[in-house]
């Protein structure tokens, strides 16, 4: 009996080491996922602000230099359309 209580250490030991690199695996797993997820907040909040300073200039520019509104093109009767 006293030669199965090492073998059993071992294997407890074996188990622990497993569970703490699972951890840590896991740990680290979940700290590059945040990292990447901050990263992407930061740059779509970039972006958002981007689109609406350009959104924004557009806006002006149009409100200083409004395009003139075309004339609409003269239609022809119904019945012209038919003969052709």
């Amino acid at each position: 009996m006293a030669e199965a209580n090492p073998s059993i250490m071992e294997k407890a030991e074996a188990r622990f080491m497993d569970k703490q690199k699972k951890t840590a695996e896991r740990n680290k797993a979940t700290a590059e996922y945040m990292s990447e997820a901050r990263l992407r907040e930061i740059k779509t909040a970039k972006l958002r602000e981007l689109r609406l300073a350009k959104e924004e200039a557009d806006r002006v520019a149009e409100a200083l230099n409004p395009t003139p509104k075309k004339k609409a093109a003269a239609r022809k009767p119904a019945a012209a359309k038919a003969k052709l």
